[in-house]
């Protein structure tokens, strides 16, 4: 059965809105002048009065500091169509290895792309993306492998990685099982996203979807994109 779950319960800054912020604060900096020059009170209590107004405008021109990330893993060459309307709304993919050929240059194309190769991606692929990938979304530290284990069950080069360089989130494949887990000893929090392809032995092909807000993680959503190719389901 296809659906989606909710299962927890834009850092862009545009040149536009930037040039808005600028425009208003050089207004209100004029304003404050002409009232200063007018009044005879000192510049800086005018200025005070209406940095008012720029704190109040930026509430509306503020950027969004959200980041909508799509997660998938183990495509094994096949990519679903349905994957693209999934994640659409995303800011970014995230891919956990296992590419297969074509994968890679396809999600490539539709939404900025981070990776790792898994143990059946050929040299292309090792070339462009790293076995194991570090870096910081939002203010959460992002770790990432496809050979890694899970909570109660780390791989020795994971484990010796979140004791040398704690991370909020890890995310791991080549299992073809969905996890969602927290690590309350090492305050992290496990994704692995199951298996898009038709290939191995998952039952149903899945997808997660979630949100960096900060240093929060939320809205994280499990996607049914259905059967795997050959499988018929009990109903």
């Amino acid at each position: 059965m296809k659906g989606t779950y909710n299962i927890l319960g834009d850092k862009k800054l545009s040149f536009s809105v930037y040039n808005c912020y600028q425009i208003f604060k050089f207004l209100n900096a004029r304003l404050a002048q002409h009232h200063s020059l007018r009044n005879k009170k000192p510049i800086s209590s005018v200025a005070a009065a209406t940095n008012k107004g720029t704190k109040s405008i930026l509430r509306y021109f503020a950027p969004s500091t959200m980041t909508r990330i799509g997660l998938i893993s183990d495509t094994h060459g096949f990519l679903d169509e349905a994957v693209f309307k999934h994640f659409a709304r995303c800011d970014e993919v995230w891919h956990a290895g296992d590419f297969g050929p074509g994968v890679a240059e396809k999600l490539q194309a539709f939404k900025p792309l981070k990776g790792v190769w898994g143990n059946i991606d050929d040299a292309a692929i090792r070339q462009q993306f790293p076995e194991t990938l570090r870096w910081r979304c939002e203010e959460v530290a992002v770790l990432m492998t496809h050979i890694g284990g899970y909570p109660g069950r780390y791989a020795p080069q994971v484990r010796k990685a979140l004791a040398d360089t704690p991370a909020q989130l890890f995310i791991s494949g080549h299992s073809h099982i969905l996890k969602v887990m927290y690590d309350a000893k090492w305050a992290c929090l496990h994704m692995n996203p199951g298996a898009a392809g038709n290939h191995g032995w998952h039952q149903v092909r899945t997808l997660i979807r979630f949100v960096i807000d900060g240093s929060n993680i939320k809205d994280c959503e499990v996607i049914e994109l259905g059967k795997r190719g050959g499988v018929k389901l009990a109903t």
